[in-house]
């Protein structure tokens, strides 16, 4: 099997899209070892033809939603038909219930400048989880293929490390973030759980992640909320209403493409 791909760039939380046909049941196989071959990348999406209205199609190997991911397919999508102007795409991604709206602009460095119409998620809800005998009371926020937990900035990265497989368990989540979040200084350190590839990364910026953080600090304030997330890989801007509308943005570059030969 040859895997055809594009090692895309968005703020840095760097994406392997496959354009090769790939079965489901075969998708996780391939990732694995995209990944391996790949070791800036973190994480792996697999694009297939639009169908029902949609410009292209995109499912992450785990299932899960991705932002980041859903703004690189549109970029790609661009950049393989030569559009170089402004343009509105419509996808269908793994973990949205309804079709991904992506506006994509020429940007910095020949990449793109993009605008993604995030899906709802619902109200924060306050849960209850322990680890290491300690209980922690924190905001939980659902969307259909990812929820996120919002930690204090200082929270400690390794019992982070420890508590992400265990409390995307106990929550029955397909992915779980859990976003160390400091909202005074706009700064924020993502780190991602997806349970159907057993894959946990301290991603450079997570863009449901931030678009989960917006929504609660909307929620929280009771007022639209604009912000600026500084996260290792770059800024993503997030706008939010409390009633759970989202719109995020990002620039997105291609990194390079390349094949894998699998057996």
């Amino acid at each position: 099997m040859k895997l055809n791909y594009a090692l895309m760039d968005p703020t840095g939380n760097m994406t392997v899209l496959v354009e090769s046909p790939v079965e489901i049941e075969d998708q996780p196989r391939c990732a694995a070892a995209l990944l391996a071959s790949e070791p800036a990348a973190e994480q792996v999406g697999f694009i297939s033809p639009g169908v029902g209205g949609a410009d292209t199609a995109l499912r992450m190997a785990g299932g899960e939603f991705c932002g980041n991911a859903a703004m690189s397919a549109a970029a790609l999508h661009c950049l393989r038909r030569g559009i170089r102007g402004p343009a509105t795409l419509r996808l269908r991604v793994s973990g949205a219930p309804e079709c991904v709206t992506v506006a994509v602009a020429p940007g910095a460095q020949g990449g793109f400048a993009c605008t993604a119409d995030m899906p709802r998620c619902a109200a924060p809800e306050e849960v209850s989880l322990a680890l290491d005998g300690r209980t922690y009371r924190l905001p939980l926020l659902r969307f259909d293929g990812i929820a996120h937990l919002m930690l204090p900035g200082d929270f400690d990265r390794a019992a982070a490390e420890a508590a992400a497989p265990q409390w995307c368990a106990l929550l029955g989540v397909e992915a779980l973030g859990l976003m160390l979040l400091d909202a005074p200084a706009g700064r924020m350190t993502p780190l991602v759980y997806v349970r159907g590839g057993d894959t946990l990364y301290w991603e450079r910026s997570c863009a449901s992640g931030s678009a989960a953080a917006g929504a609660y600090l909307a929620w929280r304030s009771g007022e639209k909320t604009e912000v600026n997330l500084a996260q290792p890989g770059g800024i993503l801007r997030v706008s939010a209403l409390p009633e759970g509308e989202i719109t995020l943005r990002g620039n997105v570059r291609l990194h390079h493409v390349g094949e894998l030969c699998l057996e």
